[in-house]
């Protein structure tokens, strides 16, 4: 059932055993009002869950999800601390990305933030197997084709360089798979490391590597007005 805070199995719902507003539903695309529905199972009322926000600062090497079938570690190794039972990542970092990783069990806010109609920018530092030129950096706003998908950055700029690499500043406001690995890849350079250091204005900050913490209240409703900034835009 979406907009419920509760996880309920979908063969309860299916089994006609949830009522909401004293009615039965079977069906698991339901929306549920928190604020004034009366949910209950089997005739005893579901206390909706409280709503959990956490960031992790995700190490490299970790897959995002909840069990690999090969066995590998996985995100919620950071976890084990706490009740992640009903906690889902937002999103994803494939194996070798590192940084901010967002978890929740508010489906309904995972689902905005995900939505490419209301996608909150994201940023990243990222380290090139060269130093990154004027050329490659415009190339990467301009956009560029890979495998049939047009790719572009909102921003990229030149953060520091070495004698053989550089890290540059990469925003992204759409979310395709693997995105900025591909761009390089398309550019003839390689990536080397990827760390996600911004979601907004939600900064992964001084959090240490494999650390946890909860999102403020303030943050929450900062993520909320941009996914609602990014409707009003696109509406209009």
């Amino acid at each position: 059932m979406k907009g419920t805070r509760k996880a309920l199995k979908p063969k309860t719902v299916r089994e006609g055993r949830v009522t909401v507003g004293g009615r039965v539903t079977t069906d698991l695309e339901t929306w549920v009002d928190l604020s004034d529905a009366v949910i209950a199972v089997d005739g005893r009322r579901v206390a909706a869950e409280e709503r959990v926000y956490l960031m992790l600062n995700k190490p490299r090497g970790l897959v995002t999800t909840r069990h690999d079938p090969e066995g590998r570690p996985t995100v919620f190794d950071c976890l084990t601390h706490l009740d992640h039972a009903h906690l889902s990542p937002v999103g994803r970092l494939d194996k070798a990305s590192e940084g901010l990783l967002l978890f929740t069990n508010d489906t309904e806010f995972a689902q905005a933030l995900l939505d490419p109609g209301t996608h909150v920018a994201k940023t990243y530092h990222v380290q090139l197997d060269r130093i990154a030129d004027e050329a490659l950096l415009d190339a990467m706003m301009r956009g560029v084709t890979h495998h049939g998908d047009v790719l572009r950055a909102r921003k990229a700029c030149l953060l520091r360089e070495g004698d053989r690499n550089s890290w540059i500043e990469v925003v992204l406001d759409e979310g395709k798979n693997r995105q900025i690995r591909r761009m390089l890849e398309a550019l003839d350079s390689a990536c080397l490391r990827l760390v996600r250091v911004a979601i907004g204005a939600l900064a992964l900050g001084d959090l240490a590597k494999g650390a946890v913490r909860p999102l403020t209240q303030e943050e929450v409703a900062d993520l909320r007005r941009r996914i609602a900034s990014r409707r009003t835009d696109k509406a209009g």
